[in-house]
């Protein structure tokens, strides 16, 4: 039995389908007004474990991560770099795809964009103002009711007075109650002719939750399976997207939520104010893309996780335990035998709300069942992994590469040369510096009477 932790509902929930065999799931993608974040990391490689598993479970999975092209951002980001908003979002998806194709994430069936679901957007806000949980403003704007939609606050267990107590004291005086948020923006003459298209209500652009009701429900339909985002996203973007579609259509929007945990970096939250801000590309300029991928999925995927060149130094060093294993097998095809001891764990960890920390504990038992001469599982780990998106490079190519860190065997030999160097100019500072970074890159320093000698941890 299937179980996923729904927090709609609070609690873990069989998962039934509403159609048998199949499933429907929807997953809040990025606004491409800049590159990949590691916290964009963390979710996509949680969600894209978890319809993994799906599939192999046998489900038929149709997959939507949709994309959003228009925005405040992206309108005020292509106008400082003197470009169309076009080119800019043009060039950020490209960037996208390549990381997420780095990261092993595989592709959705479908990645709807935001501006190719104008029309739909309209006739959504048309159907939420003929039941009286829409209007038009007096600055043209098209704002949602939220006191008229019953339930409003059910998914992030916020109450309507709650709100109203922590609402800031600047509000938009055109709306008729501060909580109300925008369905449809007018245009202002100072925007880029490119960011407006006509309405029923004249020109403007969307606000940014009718989006995804719009793609979500014209990909999908009505009512879908799952749907998921990061944890910065259940209010008010998820909340607002459920008053939107269940007041429009009067159905249920989705059965199951589902919200990936947070990533800081050194027990603080990743901000670029703080200086811990890493881009995707960052990342993998210093570390290897397998390793991050191990990093995220040796966590649950609603627990908070902590990035730092330590967690990254286990995490390769733990991959290559699993890749050492398997060294010598390079011609062992991956395959899964599900009645097998191993597969039957791996299986339940899965099941209970996508648990892939009890999984990788699975993979380290093959790894040494296959160290103890039980090579007829190799076959087994490769499988189980591949699961994971794991495992699936020829051993040797992985061993042989830069550790975490980013180092190669010559820049190793280059710092040990520089603490050298700080040492006998009596700066221990420098030195004590260069040997807790090659620490935090997995490398271990053995002071001798010849020398300095290292090794990877």
């Amino acid at each position: 039995m299937l179980k996923i932790y729904n927090t709609l509902a609070r609690e873990k929930q069989e998962f039934i389908p509403i159609d048998p065999g199949k499933v429907r799931m929807y997953v809040c993608g990025l606004t491409v007004q800049d590159v990949p974040h590691l916290g964009h990391a963390r979710t996509f490689i949680a969600f894209d474990v978890i319809q993994r598993w799906l599939r192999a479970r046998g489900f038929d999975v149709t997959y939507v991560r949709n994309i959003t092209d228009i925005d405040d951002k992206i309108i005020r980001r292509a106008g400082d770099n003197g470009e169309s908003i076009y080119a800019l979002t043009g060039r950020m998806i490209d960037a996208m795809h390549a990381d997420f194709d780095a990261l092993g994430l595989q592709e959705p069936q479908y990645e709807p964009r935001a501006t190719q679901f104008i029309p739909q957007m309209h006739e959504i806000i048309a159907a939420l103002e003929a039941k009286g949980l829409a209007y038009q403003a007096a600055d043209g704007d098209v704002n949602f009711a939220v006191r008229r939609f019953e339930g409003y606050g059910k998914l992030s267990g916020k109450s309507l007075d709650d709100l109203r107590a922590g609402e800031r004291v600047a509000v938009d005086q055109a709306k008729r109650d501060p909580l109300d948020f925008v369905l449809w923006k007018s245009a202002k003459e100072t925007e880029p002719s490119e960011s407006k298209w006509a309405s029923p209500w004249g020109a403007g652009r969307p606000g940014w939750h009718i989006e995804c009701s719009a793609m979500a429900g014209s990909v999908l339909g009505q009512t879908i399976d799952i749907h998921g985002g990061g944890p910065d996203l259940k209010f008010p973007h998820h909340e607002n997207e459920i008053a939107q579609s269940e007041g429009a259509h009067g159905v249920k929007f989705a059965n199951i939520w589902m919200h990936s945990g947070a990533l800081n970096v050194a027990e603080e939250k990743m901000s670029k104010s703080l200086g811990n801000f890493f881009t995707v590309g960052d990342a993998l300029a210093q570390y290897d893309a397998e390793v991050l991928r191990y990093f995220v999925v040796r966590s649950h995927y609603r627990s908070i996780v902590s990035f730092s060149p330590e967690q990254l130094a286990e995490s390769q060093a733990a991959l290559r335990r699993l890749y050492t294993a398997l060294r010598g097998h390079e011609a062992v095809t991956a395959s899964i035998d599900w009645d097998e001891a191993h597969a039957l764990r791996f299986h339940a960890a899965m099941d209970d709300d996508f648990n892939t920390p009890e999984a990788v504990a699975v993979l380290f038992d093959l790894a040494s069942a296959v160290n103890r001469g039980e090579t007829g599982l190799a076959g087994q780990l490769k499988g189980l992994a591949g699961v994971l998106g794991l495992l699936q490079r020829d051993p040797q190519v992985f061993l042989q590469a830069a550790p975490a860190g980013g180092l190669s065997n010559a820049e190793i030999d280059e710092k040990v040369g520089a603490r050298t160097t700080a040492k006998k100019a009596r700066n221990f500072a420098e030195s004590d510096r260069i040997r807790d970074e090659l620490k935090a890159a997995g490398i271990v320093l053995e002071d001798g009477p010849q020398g300095t000698t290292w090794r990877r941890a």
